[in-house]
């Protein structure tokens, strides 16, 4: 914390702080008096960290609130049928899901669980700025650190800290729900096809959701690309077609469904047409950012 009373995020860097950006975005849809997207925590975070957030340059847009939107909606749908599920929140940066999900109260119940895993400075700095709730559990790791999954809690409420997969089959009673929001496609390939094949084994019954950028552009994200005079987008190696994604219940054991996840309601009729017609005309598949949602049996 510095003389201003808000706590620095100097260790925040690389792939981490796009964290920084996705949540600026948020918080500035969410200032709007006609928003999208009702998440007052987001505001708090901004408010409360010392950052330069002008590098980011504008960020007057939707995409982020309407990705935030459509990872909650397909996580209540899955929480409304398995209450006491665990949802686990791959590099959840400073993603505000659970208090957004938490506050629907009787659409989601309070009995869900959550567990976020992302990389030591960005656990610091939620535990310094968010709520506590002994339903949230951190683990400071990879992702790719496998290890996460042996902590998912099993019927009676304890975690398999074995690391034999003993909760594996346990835990799908209750229910998992894995979110990959904003992390598959700053993995190299066979990483994020790694982490996908891996939960499809350890988690029957379970579902994944993640995001990736338009196909068309990849040869524009796999370099990195400038989004403002001060700020770079790392590189973004990893991406997939839609139909690439779907081929995914053929060729990864265990997935036994693919969903090609619209985009939520945006704001403005020509942008909702836009993303409507996206959405049906195959042509247009290699050109519009893509929302997955695995199930796994």
């Amino acid at each position: 914390m510095n003389h201003t009373g808000k706590h620095t995020a100097t260790d925040v860097t690389g792939v981490s702080e796009t964290a920084l950006l996705t949540l600026l975005v948020r918080a500035t849809e969410a200032r709007r008096p006609d928003s999208l997207i009702d998440d007052p925590m987001a505001i708090h975070l901004v408010d409360s960290i010392d950052f330069d957030f002008a590098k980011f340059g504008y960020v007057r847009r939707q995409d982020m609130s309407l990705r935030a939107l459509a990872f909650d909606k397909q996580t209540r749908l899955y929480l409304r049928d398995h209450p006491k599920a665990t949802v686990v929140a791959l590099a959840e940066g400073l993603q505000t899901s659970f208090y957004r999900l938490d506050a629907q109260g009787p659409d989601v119940g309070h009995d869900f669980r959550w567990l976020t895993v992302d990389l030591p400075p960005m656990i610091e700095l939620r535990r310094k700025l968010l709520p506590a709730s002994d339903r949230v559990q951190m683990l400071a790791q990879s992702a790719l650190d496998f290890s996460w999954m042996d902590r998912v809690p099993t019927n009676d409420g304890d975690v398999n800290q074995a690391g034999d997969g003993g909760g594996v089959d346990q835990a799908g009673a209750d229910g998992v729900f894995i979110t990959a929001e904003g992390l598959l496609m700053y993995l190299q390939p066979e990483e994020s096809m790694a982490l996908i094949t891996e939960c499809a084994a350890r988690f029957p019954g379970g579902r994944m959701m993640f995001d990736l950028p338009p196909s068309a552009f990849a040869p524009l994200v796999r370099r990195g690309f400038r989004a403002s005079l001060r700020y770079r987008v790392p590189p973004m190696p990893f991406t997939l077609s839609p139909a690439e994604a779907a081929d995914l219940v053929n060729t990864v054991p265990g997935v036994r469904a693919v969903h090609d996840v619209p985009a939520e309601h945006a704001r403005g009729r020509i942008l909702n047409a836009l993303l409507w017609t996206a959405q049906r005309v195959p042509l247009l598949d290699p050109v519009r950012p893509m929302f997955t949602l695995l199930e796994f049996g």
